[in-house]
């Protein structure tokens, strides 16, 4: 019999502990409190087409998303949530702006929560007490979603433009509302496509209010540019404990919104690390194509989850060292590669056959794990 340890089960490191905040339930889900931080996206498709959507929320579900968020911009779209709730197997937030009636389509269509945009639904502020009544017997719960771009013009006139304290005094008047006819089941987000006001804004808003904060740069950019954007926002207030649930918004297929953010978490350890690839930048001293190796086993090894480090170095320097630290590892150069295992040498291969081995170890290191940190056992 041997018993295989499997990887570590010590406490991760963080930055900081987490802002202690209320929690919500966004059906099935917890935000806030000891909840781990979740991950949203939102849907690209019509609403009205059900099944793109449908498919849509499917693969986004396949991709580790959390809580899904569609679009409420009609009538049609209201008329057809309570299929899309029903069969959608992560919770539905309806995405409400401009008309008031949606809210209560909403909830009475079954979805797990409602977004509103106080800054541009029509006398919201007079039917917050309706509101709060109807989620309350629903049993679902708000998003506050306050966005620099939809600010009541007397606070845009007040601090003369969308700054976060504008954000932020917008936020906390609503909030203010639903605490009047006690309702507190709403999470607040106060969206800017700067990061810098962004972090103000959440900065701010987590001194002022125990809610949980639903974190989001708006109107990021395209893929590269979004993501960096939201990385640095992100990595800040989170290094900082602020932050319950995020949303990466990009000029992109919804997938690779729930990709940065998961990574954005793996890198933290706010999220149990998947798959990562630990490799060199490239120098002078590389034999070896280190960034078609790194691409290629990256690209072989795509929809592997199991939490395995893979080391791709391409020189004697750091190689032998980083390889030996990880999972599974090769240490390039002299048209060969050493293969390490838990930081023993099992082979040397020829270079054109590096990614092929370590695409086969990583599947067959993948099979073998277990859950991380509990112990294995394995008979014979």
């Amino acid at each position: 019999m041997t018993v295989n340890l499997g990887m570590p089960a010590a406490p991760v490191p963080v930055l900081a502990p987490r802002r202690p905040t209320r929690q919500i339930s966004v059906g099935k889900v917890k935000v806030g409190g000891d909840a781990p931080i979740s991950v949203q996206s939102m849907t690209t498709t019509k609403t009205t087409d059900i099944n793109a959507t449908l498919q849509q929320i499917a693969e986004l579900t396949a991709t580790g998303c959390d809580i899904v968020r569609v679009a409420v911009p009609s009538q049609d779209d209201a008329d057809v949530l309570h299929i899309i709730a029903k069969k959608s197997a992560i919770p539905v937030i309806a995405d409400i702006h401009f008309q008031p009636k949606y809210v209560f389509a909403a909830i009475d269509a079954g979805c797990a929560a409602v977004r509103v945009n106080p800054g541009n639904i029509r006398a919201f502020d007079d039917q917050v007490a309706q509101i709060a009544k109807a989620a309350t017997d629903a049993g679902v719960s708000i998003r506050i979603g306050v966005n620099a771009g939809s600010l009541d013009k007397r606070l845009l006139a007040k601090h003369g433009g969308p700054t976060a304290e504008a954000m932020v005094e917008s936020a906390l008047w609503e909030a203010s509302l639903f605490e009047e006819v006690g309702f507190r089941d709403f999470k607040i987000s106060v969206k800017h496509h700067d990061p810098v006001v962004m972090v103000n804004a959440y900065r701010q808003l987590s001194a002022a209010c125990d809610y949980p904060l639903h974190l989001g740069v708006t109107e990021a950019g395209p893929a590269f540019q979004g993501t960096i954007k939201s990385s640095a926002a992100f990595g800040i207030l989170l290094a900082e404990g602020i932050g319950d649930t995020i949303r990466v918004s990009l000029s992109a297929p919804p997938v690779e919104e729930v990709k940065v953010g998961q990574k954005i978490l793996e890198a933290l350890n706010l999220r149990q690390r998947q798959m990562e690839i630990v490799s060199c930048p490239g120098c002078g001293r590389a034999q070896v194509d280190i960034w078609g190796l790194a691409n290629e086993v990256t690209d072989g090894l795509e929809g592997l989850t199991a939490p395995l480090r893979i080391a791709v170095m391409g020189c004697v320097v750091n190689g032998p060292g980083e390889a030996r630290e990880a999972d599974l590892g090769v240490a390039a150069g002299n048209g060969k590669g050493q293969i390490f295992i838990k930081g023993e040498v099992i082979k040397t291969v020829p270079e054109s056959e590096i990614v092929q081995t370590l695409i086969e170890e990583a599947n067959r290191l993948a099979a073998d794990t277990d859950e991380v940190g509990s112990p294995q056992v394995v008979t014979p």
